[in-house]
């Protein structure tokens, strides 16, 4: 009888394992998700110019069935954004503002079934086995001049973050019984920086230099918000150190004239810090300034177009 038994067991046995191991290997499926940051590196927003960048999704797959996985990836919003856009957090909880999108037009923002950021995630069916690279495309949105300078930065925990599951049919995201997710983080650092520009100083057409002529001109400044700067006006083209006492030439001729902070010219306007040049704190808007100009009475010289050259520097 225990004879009997024994091989009965063993008949069994053989017969139904490798069945069971078929049901197994046929089924299991795993898949990850890995994300590398977003990483905008140094940006200017004096320009008001968008920055790209891209980083790179990769889904990993493993078993399944033989027609491959479909699987459903959200993004969130990470740790700052609203109904505008993703945001970047900063000094003094500052913002500077960028998204993420799933074309190379940036038109398409990738979003998330998961937490109904904008409204959808991508879909996308891989192989059996198989390892697929997607590029997510960063931009910095433009128009951001009044950012302040300083590092900003944003985290995705638990993002992104897939739904999967074998794929059948053609139903679409978000479908499958199975999820995965992983983190990653997006930053940019905006540096400090200045633009200026300038209008000319005509004094228009002279006569004779009995009495003063006055004229002016303007430069715009525009610097990083918060920024402070100073502006220096350079001797001109006879390196005059006395801000007053700049000369305008034609020929071998010239007539002495000074450039002014103020309206009365009594401030003469030069390159010495912390004695004649102007100071002031960007906004991230252009700030235009004045420069008074004035011809003072002096010996007419001979008929001719007289010019002199001014570097203006922007010190920060």
């Amino acid at each position: 009888m225990t004879s009997v038994l024994c091989r009965w067991l063993t008949a069994c046995a053989a017969a139904v394992l490798p069945a069971v191991a078929g049901a197994i290997s046929a089924t299991a499926q795993t898949c990850t998700v890995n994300m590398s940051s977003v990483a905008f590196g140094n940006i200017d927003v004096v320009g008001g110019a968008a920055v790209d960048t891209t980083s790179t999704l990769t889904v990993t797959c493993s078993g399944g069935s033989a027609s491959g996985q479909r699987v459903c990836i959200s993004i969130d919003a990470g740790s700052a954004g609203d109904a505008t856009s993703r945001e970047l957090v900063g000094p003094n909880s500052s913002t500077a503002r960028y998204d993420l999108y799933s074309d190379a037009a940036h038109t398409a923002k990738w979003g998330s079934w998961q937490s109904g950021y904008e409204l959808a995630g991508v879909q996308l069916d891989v192989g059996q086995n198989s390892t697929t690279n997607v590029t997510v495309y960063g931009r910095f949105l433009a128009s951001q001049q009044t950012v302040a300078p300083g590092s900003y930065a944003s985290t995705f925990t638990g993002n992104p973050f897939i739904q999967y599951g074998n794929h059948s049919g053609n139903t679409p995201c978000p479908t499958g019984g199975l999820s995965a997710s992983s983190s990653t983080s997006a930053s940019a650092t905006v540096t400090s920086s200045c633009n200026v520009s300038a209008t000319n100083i005509d004094f228009g057409t002279v006569a004779l230099l009995t009495g003063s002529k006055d004229a002016q001109g303007t430069l715009s400044i525009l610097c990083s918000s918060a920024l402070p700067y100073t502006v220096s006006l350079s001797g001109g083209n006879s390196g005059a150190s006395d801000p007053t006492q700049r000369r305008m030439s034609s020929g071998g001729a010239s007539i002495v004239y000074g450039l002014y902070q103020d309206s009365a010219r009594l401030s003469a306007w030069g390159d010495t810090v912390g004695a004649n040049t102007a100071s002031g704190t960007g906004t991230g808007a252009a700030q235009d300034l004045t420069v008074f100009a004035r011809i003072a009475a002096q010996s007419t010289p001979a008929p001719g177009t007289y010019t002199d050259t001014i570097v203006v520097t922007v010190s920060y």
